[in-house]
């Protein structure tokens, strides 16, 4: 019978997994973001690459959503006249399941 300690460590366990996994899939989620806005401006492979490594070191050193669209979106709305806020917000989301079905994937 398992006692209530080891209960509680198994939960703080899976917390642990759960966060590392969701932190993870939103720094994919950011990398296919930033490839996507490089692909929108007509930026080349290299630069894509490294556009998209801007938007994941946005990510890791802001810690958020709104940091990371805040980056593309000021990229994009000035080179990319025809895009909208919104469908930058929609493809973030698009992405965030895209990336955590990968994550889940392996």
């Amino acid at each position: 019978m398992a006692t209530f300690s080891d209960r509680d460590k198994a939960f703080e366990s899976k917390f642990a997994h759960d966060q590392e996994t969701e932190f993870k899939a939103c720094a994919r989620r950011s990398r296919l973001l930033g490839l996507w806005a490089a692909k929108q401006m007509g930026l080349t492979d290299e630069d894509a690459d490294a556009y998209a490594a801007e938007v994941v070191d946005r990510e890791i050193e802001k810690k958020g959503d709104e940091e990371v669209f805040e980056k593309v979106w000021g990229d994009l709305k000035d080179k990319v006249p025809d895009i909208s806020e919104h469908q930058v917000r929609r493809q973030m989301e698009q992405l965030l399941v895209v990336a955590r079905n990968e994550i889940r994937k392996g």
